[in-house]
């Protein structure tokens, strides 16, 4: 049975960078139920590394901090001459080379370009891909499970995936004025990927977050794909705007009798 409805969909996925990478395990859910994927990566380098793949897939490259990048790569997709069902937004990235700092010591540079890359790329390349874009397509981006806890580690990120989710309302609106395309953001709790790796103390919290869990065990990332799989077929044609949160009941979790009854004890 054709559950997700997704067979013969064309989706464009923005971010694979290794088969760690939430973008990938997206993939690999659509591809299950029958869609064709297209892929763009960041760079010709991410391209070579991410070849044995996508050896047989279409991909193309963009570096989303350049509009001239941008604009090629809609040229280069509108000569395919055909619309897209769904687009993957799983691009982020910030500057933790000189360690974590307290928030208020966050540069301007590190801050605008973060927002530039985690952020403000959905806009522009919704708004590029806007003509190639089925009028019922989904736009599905990748988010947190919650930006209002203060995690020192994750640093000034949170408050960029918060415009993030914010910016979900307002391309909705705005789409609605001449299509029926949807925006959500799937949201998963501590995920084990490269690039979460990358980033100073994610280690200790993403054990942290496995006995904060009532199951005891970390969300995987292929939970957060099927749910991305999910909100980019024609099934949540009735969710718009939204964020579903993935994290395996951690937020309900916080004052576990155990864990106060250790940290409690002298």
């Amino acid at each position: 049975m054709d559950f997700l409805q997704l067979t013969g969909k064309s989706i464009l996925i923005f971010g694979v960078a290794n088969r760690k990478s939430v973008a990938w395990h997206i993939s690999r859910v659509l591809c299950d139920a029958g869609a064709k994927c297209v892929y763009v990566v960041q760079n010709d380098a991410v391209r070579q590394s991410v070849a044995k793949l996508l050896a047989d897939e279409d991909v193309y490259v963009c570096d989303v901090e350049r509009g001239d990048q941008i604009e090629r790569l809609r040229d280069e997709l509108a000569s395919r001459g055909e619309k897209f069902h769904g687009l993957v937004h799983s691009i982020a990235f910030a500057d933790y080379s000189e360690g974590v700092r307290p928030f208020h010591e966050t540069s301007k540079k590190a801050f605008l370009q973060a927002i530039d890359i985690s952020c403000f790329s959905l806009v522009a390349i919704s708004n590029a891909m806007k003509d190639l874009l089925d009028p019922d397509a989904s736009v599905v981006t990748v988010s947190i499970s919650t930006t209002q806890m203060a995690s020192e580690s994750y640093g000034y990120m949170a408050p960029i995936k918060a415009a993030l989710d914010s910016s979900l309302a307002f391309l909705a609106k705005s789409f609605s004025r001449f299509s029926r395309v949807r925006f959500n953001a799937v949201a998963p709790g501590l995920l084990k990927t490269s690039a979460s790796a990358g980033i100073p103390g994610y280690v200790d919290a993403y054990l942290y977050a496995e006995q904060v869990i009532p199951r005891k065990k970390a969300v995987q990332t292929e939970e957060a794909a099927q749910v991305a799989a999910f909100l980019l077929s024609p099934r949540s044609s009735g969710i718009n705007a939204q964020r579903i949160v993935v994290d395996a009941g951690m937020s309900i979790n916080y004052f576990d009798r155990d864990l106060i009854e250790r940290a409690m004890r002298p």
